[in-house]
């Protein structure tokens, strides 16, 4: 059993260690809150934008929602050990923390090896979207004027894209296509955009990949933080057999 004068000037390092550990858990617990408002947005506003993307992408917004209320529980856990000083549940956090991290880590790779096929997937089905486009309200003709209306845009590649579709041939270009707000485009080529959004949607997610890949790093970093903090405060509760009341 460790000296009366040691376990004094361990005391000071464990309350140091708890205070930080619940700071970062805390910060944690609001990642998970934020993740789960997203994840319920984009299930609300999105979900026609992740179902051009690929048929498996509509899942996104559930993937959010699931992870965000896994953290908030894991945070809450996370908290509940630091305040009791319990090593066996301050190793289990550290273990789920790194466990989520593995997880982050292999999305992460996967998303990297299969970027390319998620391109030729979101080309793909924009290009069907068209075909099958109508201005009745259907979904993924609504996200193609949405699209084209945002990002100032027309066809999958330029224009011309649209002269295949059978819209085209009944009625001409779609107004989302046109340069100026309350047009009728008709078959005017003059008046619609020329640029593909194809090619815009991909430029503005390669312009930020920067930024993704920053965050993305920031939240490993941070994450790595929050197992060495639970694990130091595990081992340093164990070893010096501290108890706080």
């Amino acid at each position: 059993m460790a000296s009366p004068s040691r376990r004094l000037q361990t005391k000071p390092v464990i309350t140091c260690f708890k205070s930080v550990l619940l700071i970062y858990t805390f910060i944690f617990w609001i990642t998970g809150v934020i993740l789960l408002a997203v994840g319920i947005w984009g299930k609300v506003s999105l979900e026609n934008y992740f179902s051009l993307l690929n048929e498996k992408a509509t899942n996104v917004p559930f993937v959010l929602i699931g992870t965000g209320t896994v953290i908030i529980l894991l945070g809450t856990f996370g908290c509940c050990a630091t305040c009791r000083a319990s090593a066996w549940m301050l190793k289990l956090y550290a273990m789920f923390l790194t466990l989520i991290f593995l997880v982050e880590l292999v999305a992460a790779i996967v998303g990297f090896v299969f970027r390319h096929e998620i391109k030729n997937s979101f080309k793909n089905n924009y290009e069907k979207a068209l075909k099958q486009y109508n201005a009745t309200g259907d979904y993924r003709s609504d996200a193609v004027d949405k699209i084209q209306s945002m990002l100032h845009c027309c066809g999958v590649t330029n224009y011309r894209d649209w002269k295949d579709t059978n819209y085209y041939s009944e009625k001409g270009f779609p107004e989302s296509c046109c340069k100026l707000e309350d047009c009728s485009p008709q078959r005017d080529a003059d008046k619609v955009n020329n640029e593909g959004c194809f090619i815009m949607v991909m430029t503005i997610i390669e312009s930020e990949m920067g930024v993704v890949a920053g965050i993305s790093f920031g939240v490993a970093c941070f994450q790595l933080i929050g197992i060495f903090l639970a694990y130091c405060l595990s081992r340093a509760i164990t070893n010096n057999q501290y108890e706080i009341v």
